[in-house]
């Protein structure tokens, strides 16, 4: 059974300033969780333009995430189970993800985000319809919140308490509890989750640790977004940009692959 559900993530920062928040989170993500045989290799990253989205940027990624498979994915699948194929297209204030397995080739995984400045309220920016709204499942993730779950140990915690977390360079914070009502700037990260797995006998249990792996992975990367807030504030997306592609060949030369190389056009995108 298709599983549709609808992550809400309220941050404290304009729109602008969160574009150029998530870059360097998932940079520095990337480069925190990959290591010389698990991780992100960077296959493609180049601009793009089309009728669906306009102009953006096109990423073509493999995740090897061997160590993070649940222990009874492994007693019947092997090792390479859990290395995934991402596509995405960014075109801030809209992106899209689609992230298929090589093993389970049935699987689909689609992440739809939209962008908005407003605090978590608005109810059908997706334009479901009816059939899709009936089953859709809404949780709001307050970044302020911990968790102690399987999935959050296995992502990772950020262990600050943004309770007592002020920025030195913005000022902002510390997030109180209503904080998300309060607070000025404001966005929200509307994340439309749909994952299908059908295989018989465990395609449920798949899909509800996959979802429950994206609801920790929001949750973190997102309180990373503001806890890094001082490390990244202030920077342009031109400079973003030259950053990325020295990531992205990190990346590759820590997994022993081809660097990518830039062309002058990619960056000044």
């Amino acid at each position: 059974m298709v599983q549709i559900s609808e992550f809400r993530v309220v941050m404290p920062l304009s729109l602008e300033e969160y574009q150029v928040a998530q870059m360097y989170m998932v940079m520095k993500m990337q480069q925190q969780n990959t290591t010389g045989s698990e991780g992100v290799e960077v296959l493609e990253n180049r601009p793009f333009e089309d009728d669906e989205f306009g102009k953006g940027q096109y990423t073509s990624k493999i995740y090897r995430l061997q160590s993070k498979a649940p222990t009874w994915l492994t007693k019947f699948a092997p090792t390479d189970a859990l290395v995934m194929q991402e596509e995405a297209w960014n075109a801030f204030p809209r992106c899209k993800s689609v992230i298929r397995c090589p093993y389970f080739t049935r699987f689909l995984l689609t992440i739809e985000t939209i962008h908005k400045a407003d605090n978590g309220h608005s109810e059908n920016v997706h334009s479901l319809n009816k059939e899709q709204l009936s089953v859709r499942q809404v949780e709001m993730i307050d970044i302020a919140s911990d968790a102690n779950d399987y999935w959050s140990y296995i992502v990772g915690r950020n262990s600050i308490d943004f309770s007592q977390f002020q920025s030195e360079v913005t000022g902002r914070g510390p997030l109180l509890e209503g904080w998300q009502d309060q607070c000025n700037p404001v966005m929200t990260a509307y994340k439309l989750v749909t994952i299908d797995a059908p295989y018989w006998g465990f395609g449920s249990r798949l899909e509800n640790a996959l979802l429950a792996g994206e609801r920790a992975l929001f949750r973190e990367s997102h309180r990373n977004c503001f806890a890094w807030i001082d490390e990244w504030f202030g920077l342009s997306m031109e400079v973003m940009r030259e950053l990325e592609n020295q990531s992205d060949s990190s990346l590759n030369q820590k997994l022993d692959q081809p660097c990518l190389s830039a062309s002058e056009e990619e960056l000044e995108t």
